[in-house]
Parts: structure tokens; sequence; C-alpha cells
């Protein structure tokens, strides 16, 4: 009987969700903690710019491919020896990456390490789900909104002040201890139950392949498309028919099988999947919101690693006050209308951002970093509930899997969509000013006649030099405001998501006050 079945967890309880919690942190702030290191990174290991992405990649590939493993091989091997064996390896493989020297070993250590971390995101969600009651699970599940929402803010944070002040290779030192004392903590908490070996034999391992193989290639065409010009590329295209080919098949597959890997017919549940629909878009907009501004602090601003983390830390810090409140929001509330409260208010925040100028740097987006973490604070754990109403018990682990796999999925496709659409959009709005700022125009003439004067007065001796000097800086901001213009078009389209998600709740079932999902069941 599982723990959940009691009016009130115990203690062990408690210690056993506490220690998922830290491991679902872990797992995705090492999703991000690299992001505003990759310059640094690359340098170390000697790689240029375009090889340094799969230092990421390689990440998110090893993770998206077992997270819908997870449940199953956490009944074969048992889930006390399955979870502590991997917090124990995803250490190991990070502090490993700290001594590559190759982009080549960096890459097999970093996916190694989020084949061992994708197992701690759904097993704390399922922790939640089978070993807290219904009456305590909101509690749980405010947890988890912590763990998912918070890390993916304070990544960059934490990797951007250690790498400039100690190093790249301090930020995967980072999960030393708190894995030490995590693998701890699950020793004393759980139960040691016997492995079952036997359903290796009854392993759904055509499914298994397919969608490794799948998914491995969707994530590297996500990655790496916007950056070789999507189906320009040979590559990505190859890799997007692979991609096509072998997820068609996992899908039909699945739903033949006796014993699937995922459970797609989980999908049947009307809750269940205008759970998981909303989840894509959060998770599109989760993943891709921290991508974009990092990416404008850096590439508009020239903020370094360090103070982008400052300027992010405000979409995380203001969560860790207000998600203790809200076990207690969703008995009193309906979940749909906090979830669709949240989705506005993220939204709200993107659509700030849709008027960025050169002089809108670090300061100007406390406003709307506060609000964003407000909204994000709201959504998570009343869009979990929602994604779990009326599960049963037995079902939670494969929810968990297929849940937290799609809501990724959702960030990489944001990721990839938001950096295209920042490229596409720069060059567009950069042709449609070259209309206007020719060398025909009378305003850029006086412009030019004005910046050579400058440079003639600031040590340019020569006119001509002094003259290709002034086309150069006109070229120069074309660009920048073309650029910036690109950004602002990417917060709107976060924008528009977030409220596709706020529809897909809208189709929700009410859930009963205070409900949590499987392990009432």
């Amino acid at each position: 009987m599982s723990d959940a079945s009691a009016d009130k967890a115990g203690f062990k309880a408690w210690i056993a969700v506490l220690a998922g919690m830290v491991g679902a942190f872990m797992s995705i702030l090492n999703i991000q903690i690299t992001n505003a290191s990759l310059l640094d990174i690359e340098g170390g290991i000697g790689t240029g710019i375009d090889n340094g992405a799969w230092i990421s990649t390689s990440y998110l590939i090893g993770e998206i491919i077992v997270i819908p493993m997870t449940d199953y091989l956490s009944r074969v091997f048992s889930f006390k020896r399955f979870l502590v064996a991997n917090t124990i390896l995803f250490m190991l493989f990070s502090i490993a990456c700290s001594f590559a020297h190759d982009l080549g070993t960096m890459i097999v250590l970093r996916g190694l390490q989020g084949f061992a971390g994708g197992t701690l995101l759904p097993m704390a969600f399922t922790m939640v789900l089978t070993k807290l009651p219904k009456s305590q699970q909101p509690i749980g599940l405010a947890m988890f909104a912590v763990a998912v929402t918070f890390a993916p803010a304070i990544g960059p944070t934490i990797g951007g002040y250690l790498t400039e002040n100690y190093g790249w290779q301090t930020i995967f030192y980072v999960n030393t201890l708190p894995s030490l004392v995590m693998a701890g903590m699950l020793v004393f908490a759980l139960e040691l139950t016997p492995m079952q070996l036997a359903l290796l034999k009854e392993g759904d391992w055509a499914g298994i392949a397919s969608m490794a193989i799948g998914l491995a290639a969707m994530q590297t065409v996500l990655e790496e498309g916007n950056k070789d010009d999507w189906f320009q590329s040979p590559f990505i295209l190859d890799l997007s028919i692979i991609a096509a080919v072998f997820l068609t098949a996992f899908v039909a597959i699945e739903l033949k099988v006796r014993k699937p890997v995922v459970e797609l017919r989980l999908f049947l549940q009307r809750n269940f999947t205008a759970g998981v629909a909303g989840q894509v878009f959060v998770g599109f907009a989760l993943f891709s919101s921290v991508f974009i501004l990092p990416q404008y602090l850096g590439q508009v601003q020239h903020y370094n690693a360090e103070q982008i983390g400052l300027v992010l830390a405000w979409t995380g810090l203001p969560q860790l006050l207000l998600i203790p409140f809200l076990p207690s929001l969703m008995n009193r509330f309906d979940v749909r209308l906090l979830a669709i409260t949240g989705v506005i208010l993220f939204a709200a925040s993107c659509f700030m951002n849709l008027t960025l100028s050169y002089d809108v740097s670090g300061p100007e987006f406390l406003a709307p970093n506060i609000l964003r973490a407000i909204g994000q604070a709201l959504i998570l754990s009343p869009i979990t509930a929602i994604t779990t109403a009326g599960l049963a018990a037995k079902d939670a682990g494969a929810a968990s899997g297929l849940s937290n796999t799609l809501r990724n999925l959702g960030g990489a496709i944001g990721t990839a969509v938001i950096a295209t659409i920042i490229t596409k959009r720069e060059q567009y709005h950069s042709n449609i000013i070259g209309h206007s700022v020719t060398l025909y125009a009378d305003a850029t003439r006086e412009r030019i006649a004005r910046l050579t004067d400058y440079f003639l007065s600031h040590g340019v001796s020569d006119t001509a030099v002094a003259q290709k000097k002034a086309i150069a800086a006109i070229g120069s901001a074309v660009h920048r405001q073309a650029l910036i213009m690109g950004f602002s078009d990417g917060f709107g389209v976060i924008g528009m998501v977030l409220l596709l998600a706020g529809v897909a709740i809208l189709f929700a079932r009410k859930v009963a006050s205070g409900a949590g999902g499987a392990g009432a069941h």
C-alpha cells in the first residue's frame, strides 16, 4: 500500500519527497547552468561557437530520452536502487565534465549526465503522487513547482557568478554536495523493494529504440536547425525525416503492444490531455524566455555572464516567496482560475517587452521579470493538479514521464522557434529600415557628414577613411535596431503562446478542492 493512502504522510515520506525535489531542481538547473558560460567553456575545451551548442544539446538529448523510460526502469531495478544509483551517477558525470579537454569528451559526458539526471525529474513527481495523501499533494506540487520554475531562472545566475569568479569548471561541482545529501536521504527514507529483472524480457524494446532514435533526432534538429538554416541543410533535412519516421513508428508500436513503455492511452482522459497541452505551451514559454533575455542582454547590451545572471535572478527569487502560499490558494480557489491568472500575468510580462530600444537594459527588465515571476508561481502547481486529477495510482509513473517529457519538448521547440524568429525578423526589419537609410536620402547624407566630422575631430586624418567609418557606424546602428526589433517580436510570440496555454486549460474539467490526483486512489 502506498504512503498516499494515509490521511497524513509520515516523516520518511516527507524526507523522500524533499530529496526528490532536490533531484528535480538539479536536473533542470543543469539544462540552463551552462548557457551563460558557453563562451568560456568553448574557449576552455578549444572549440568554436558553432559547435559549443552541443554542450547543452547533448545533455537535453540524454534527459529527454530517459524521462519516458524512467517508470519502466524503476520497476525493473527497484525504485530505491534506481533512484540512488542515478543520483550518484549524475554527480560523478557532472564532476567528470570539469576535466573534459575536448568537445567530443564533453558531449559524451554531458549526454551521460543528462541521462542520469533525467531520471530525477519524473521520479520526484511520482513521489508526490504516491507518497503523499490527496490532502497534502498540493504542498508537494508547490515544492515541485519551485524546482521546475525556479531552477531555470537561477541557473544562469549561479553559472555566471561561478564562471566569472572561479572559472567554468566550478559550475560542474555544484551538484556534488546536494547529490550526496539527496542519496543519503533516499537511502534513509525509501523502502528497498525486490528487483524485477524478469520485466526485461517483457520490455517494449521496439518502442524504446524507436523513441530514443526519434527523440534524439528531433532534439538535434531543434537545437541545431536555426544555426544550419533549417531545411537548407542536408543534415537537418535527413534528421527531420529520421525523427518523423521513428516517432510515427513509436506511436504505432505503443498503441499496439500489451505493455507499452509510454502509456499513450492516458490521453483518453480529458484533464490529462488539457493539462499536458497547457504544460507544452508553458514549457515553450518557460524555456524560450530563459533563452531570449540572456541573448538580448549579451548581444545588444554586451552584459557578461554574471550581469546576465543577476538580471534573471528576479524571475526566480519572488517565486520563493509566493509558492509556499499556493497550497492554501489551491484549496480555496478553482485551480483552473489560478493557472489562467498565472498565464495571463506571464504573458503580460512578455508583452511589456514589445517596445524594446537600445536604452532598455537590466534595470528596465525589473518590473516585467517580477510580474513574470508572479505568473510562473501561479501556473505550474495548478496545471499539474489539472493534469493528474483522476489518475489511478498505478498510472502515476507513466503520467509523470509523459507530462515531463512533453513539457521539456515544448521547451526545446520554444527555444528553436524563438531563435529562428529573432534571426528572420532581424533580417526583415533590417531590410525595411534599409529602404529608408540609403545614400540617396537627405537625412542619411546629413548623418554621414556629421559622423565624418566627428571622426576627423577624434584622430582620423584622412577624410575618405572617416567617411567609411561613418557609413560603417550607420550600418551598425541599423543592424542593432533591427536586432532589437527582432527580440521584441520574439517576446510577442512567447506571450501569444502563453495565451494558447490558457485556452488549453479552459478545456479541463473542474478539479475538486485540494485534489492532487493519483495518490488518492
